[in-house]
């Protein structure tokens, strides 16, 4: 009797320690694919981040061009041509829209900086500024800000 139940206490306590090893496993492997989750979601969304940001530059630079061209023609009024119209409010709508997803995937503290830079090139696109220069000048400071700040960012 007595061998009876040292087999069957081995018997449970062996069947535990087996649940007990697959259960810690069964918890680590789970971790260890949380982990794997949230660091894909965390690169997936810094990803998202810098396409926003680098799409945000690459429209204030186009404004800045197409301030320029204007500029460039003999005189502000002539430098407005419908083709040229036509250009600066295309690209303006896409300027603000991809202002407002830098506060929908960055954040409001990159956001306002975004917000005074696209509104410094809205400025120097619709209202003239003397020159080339000025027109620099009043997006210079703004431009600076956002790309330092979107440069901490993006660490």
């Amino acid at each position: 009797m007595n061998q009876l139940w040292a087999s069957l206490i081995g018997v449970v306590l062996g069947g535990g320690m087996s649940y007990l090893a697959q259960f810690t496993t069964a918890r680590q492997a789970a971790r260890t694919e949380d982990k794997r989750q949230a660091t894909q979601l965390a690169e997936a969304r810094r990803a998202e981040r810098l396409d926003v940001i680098r799409e945000f530059i690459q429209l204030t630079q186009e404004g800045i061009r197409l301030a320029e061209d204007r500029y460039e023609a003999p005189d502000w009024t002539s430098g407005c041509t419908p083709e040229w119209l036509t250009s600066a409010r295309v690209l303006i709508e896409r300027l603000w829209i991809c202002e407002r997803m830098i506060l929908v995937l960055v954040g409001p503290e990159l956001h306002q900086l975004a917000w005074n830079y696209a509104g410094a090139v809205n400025h120097v696109l619709w209202e003239e500024l003397g020159g080339p220069e000025a027109a620099w000048d009043r997006v210079r400071e703004p431009m600076n800000s956002f790309l330092n700040a979107a440069h901490g960012q993006l660490g």
